[in-house]
């Protein structure tokens, strides 16, 4: 039933768009009146693990008050979000889950802390438009390898970018634009992210010769595509071919000039923090100086309770600036550009209770939209560039202390500059909604496809929708070719 009735969906906004209905603008301003929207830019935010007492925990500590970020003022869009994956492998097979019941999650105090997706499974619906097995990065339930939206702004012209706060080849950054079996074949997905994608930026720790602190050391290069490859990147001398293991490996051609385009690789908190501005490489490889995240696992987590109380790795950009830097570099193309920012350490932190560095990943999040909201209005316009801001999934069941007696209780404000009053329910995923937010062209068919109603969050859109409405607007490709060989 859900099934028809999506396809239903997309089958009456199509009808009511081509008949005019639709009141949205494009890119170029000149859009006859019932034309399908056509963003020229979309920036696309993920904050992993962010449910709505994320965004208000982080809301009381940084202002005193709710509903403080731009994204939550009244000319955004917004609504809820649908989290769950369509099965979970077990013994060879699938275990299908059920879904989301909406009166059910307000009534059974349980009910959320089952039937969670992954991060590999959401980034790959919230990019697809497809629900799929927990742990896939871009493959479907019978194998077979899925359209990125990343790929439809390809095939328009338009650069691609893929930002984290996580290691590059992690599940959600993966999910984006990679296709593999499973999220944890890491040095797999790193070369495939490299060498067989046409993005432009990809900007995410992981880097082999610094810790977690960004001090010198020696790490794991599996999320650079492995050591021989970090050797070959390492020396940025604008190579094109790569070798591993007897394989070879070439980078791709990103701009239809027939010409292979090297990475430009950028380490350094200067380096990424004067890409910001001002003419930039045609394609940017950057790896901070710091291997998990780039601030949550800092050491100080037992001795700092509040945020910020240890200071921040001053070497490692933070969020904001990579924002900042990959806007800079992708709209150096005329056509346009997609980009998707991923707030990943706000789920590393929830996975395990911290309240304190939770709030600081929440607070670098919610910046990196900010600066891309002064992007917009500065370089871009609300005409033209469509900006998305969303989760993959819930992390933490994160409630007020007085959950279960008062189901799903919202976090307590403490004042301005103090912890809110919180509780940690769990030490994984939910299949709670999460918050969705929109604005500039395209946000009538997200409010089109919230077809769904919560009794307490309102109208509610599944994380397929979010690529599908993108695939309406932007058209989807059809493409022969996924794997890396």
């Amino acid at each position: 039933m859900r099934k028809c009735k999506s396809l239903f969906g997309l089958f009456l906004i199509a009808f009511i768009m081509f008949y005019g209905l639709s009141s949205c603008n494009s890119a170029d301003n000149h859009e006859r009146a019932g034309a399908m929207p056509a963003p020229r830019n979309i920036i696309y935010f993920v904050g992993d693990g962010m449910g709505y007492n994320h965004v208000l925990a982080a809301n009381y500590f940084e202002h005193g008050r709710a509903g403080a970020q731009v994204y939550e003022q009244d000319d955004w869009f917004s609504a809820g979000l649908a989290t769950y994956s369509a099965a979970r492998p077990s013994r060879g097979d699938f275990v299908y889950l059920n879904g989301y019941a909406p009166r059910t999650a307000w009534e059974d105090p349980a009910y959320v802390a089952s039937d969670f997706t992954d991060s590999g499974a959401a980034a790959t619906a919230l990019s697809t438009g497809r629900k799929v097995y927990d742990g896939s990065i871009g493959i479907g339930l019978e194998g077979d390898t899925l359209v990125h939206v990343s790929q439809a702004a390809k095939a328009l012209g338009k650069s691609v970018g893929i930002v984290s706060s996580v290691q590059l080849s992690h599940a959600t950054p993966a999910g984006f634009i990679a296709h593999n079996e499973h999220r944890n074949n890491y040095d797999e997905i790193g070369r495939y992210m490299l060498f067989h994608t046409m993005a432009d930026v990809i900007m995410a720790p992981g880097h082999p010769f610094f810790n977690n602190n960004g001090e010198p050391d020696e790490m794991s290069a599996r999320y650079v595509g492995g050591d021989k490859i970090w050797e070959q990147l390492s020396a940025n001398d604008g190579r094109t071919e790569f070798t591993y293991e007897q394989q070879l490996f070439r980078v791709q051609d990103v701009d239809g000039d027939g010409q292979r385009d090297p990475w430009t690789l950028v380490e350094t908190r200067e380096e990424f923090i004067a890409l910001a501005t001002g003419p930039a490489p045609k394609r940017v490889l950057g790896i901070p100086q710091v291997y998990s995240t780039l601030n949550q696992w800092r050491s100080g987590v037992e001795e700092y309770r509040m945020p910020f109380e240890r200071p921040l790795n001053e070497n490692v950009p933070t969020l904001k600036e990579l924002t900042k830097a990959s806007l800079n570099v992708l709209s150096q193309n005329d056509e346009g550009f997609f980009v998707m920012i991923e707030g990943g350490a706000i789920d590393w932190a929830s996975h395990s209770g911290l309240t304190g560095r939770m709030i600081e990943e929440q607070i670098d999040f919610n910046n990196s939209v900010m600066a891309a909201v002064e992007w917009v209005e500065t370089h871009s316009s609300w005409d033209e560039t469509l900006i998305i801001v969303t989760s993959d999934h819930e992390c933490g069941f994160l409630t007020g202390p007085d959950h279960p007696e008062v189901v799903k209780q919202d976090v307590v404000n403490s004042g301005r500059g103090e912890l809110p009053e919180v509780k940690w329910n769990s030490g994984s995923h939910t299949n709670m909604l999460v918050p969705f937010y929109a604005k500039g062209p395209g946000t009538s068919l997200f409010n089109l496809m919230a077809a769904e109603r919560d009794p307490v969050r309102g109208p509610f859109l599944q994380n397929t929708d979010v690529a599908n409405a993108i695939f309406l607007m932007w058209s989807k490709p059809d493409i022969d070719i996924h794997r890396l060989n």
